[in-house]
């Protein structure tokens, strides 16, 4: 039997897209500061630190990263570095053996394929070893001044709480977003959406009345989240 056609995606509308960008508007008026929390301070640490990041709160991660770096300074440092030593700084962000294994590899490519120095677009920077499209969205927008669309658990459900998307892939996500908001500010917006979801639409308990969009989200005080059309 045929496996059936993927549907074909469509284009949001004007207006869908109009609504999106004076919510998305109204959110970066009450986070003006909003920014990466993880700290960096070049590209090569902002990828380490992104790596650590999963399934880890930010607090922790930079709490782990100053011995890290201390001991491990740049890419050629860390390339040669012991697997059980970087085990034990990065032990306490969870999933420590894999995190060490992508850190030393990513840093291994770094030096041998891109002379020590981290590249600059999506298409190589998701070439490293441990890096996808999430981590490689991060540097891009933070450290290169790129427009790149970061999906994380935050992201992925204010937007489907704001009916921006229906979908759960973060890569189908990202796709939806690019599509919906102004590619002027597709960084911003992560960094909005992801201080949104850790102060005020927090997943346990979201604080709707405090909300500044409350009034255009269908989702709001407990309605079911809507259909992206």
């Amino acid at each position: 039997m045929p496996k059936p056609a993927t549907p074909a995606r469509t284009e949001p509308s004007p207006e869908r897209r109009e609504h999106a960008a004076e919510t998305l508007r109204l959110l970066m008026e009450r986070y003006p500061g909003a920014e990466c929390a993880l700290k960096h301070r070049n590209a090569w640490e902002l990828l380490c630190a992104t790596i650590l990041s999963a399934q880890c709160t930010d607090e922790r991660v930079n709490m782990v990263t100053p011995v890290l770096f201390e001991r491990y300074p740049d890419p050629a440092a860390l390339a040669g570095a012991s697997q059980a030593d970087v085990e034990e700084i990065v032990k306490s962000t969870g999933f420590f053996r894999n995190k060490a294994q992508s850190l030393i590899e990513m840093s291994q490519d770094v030096v041998a394929r891109f002379g020590g120095e981290v590249p600059r677009t999506l298409e190589e920077l998701t070439t490293l070893r441990g890096v996808g499209r999430k981590t490689a969205n991060v540097v891009l927008g933070v450290c290169f001044g790129g427009q790149a669309v970061v999906v994380d658990t935050h992201v992925r459900r204010i937007s489907q709480l704001l009916g921006w998307t229906s979908e759960n892939d973060p890569d189908k996500i990202e796709q939806d977003l690019m599509a919906l908001l102004p590619p002027d500010r597709w960084t911003a917006a992560g960094h909005t959406l992801i201080h949104h979801g850790r102060t005020i639409c927090v997943a346990r308990r979201p604080r709707c009345a405090e909300c500044p969009v409350a009034d255009r989200c269908p989702s709001a005080f407990g309605a079911a989240p809507a259909k992206a059309k």
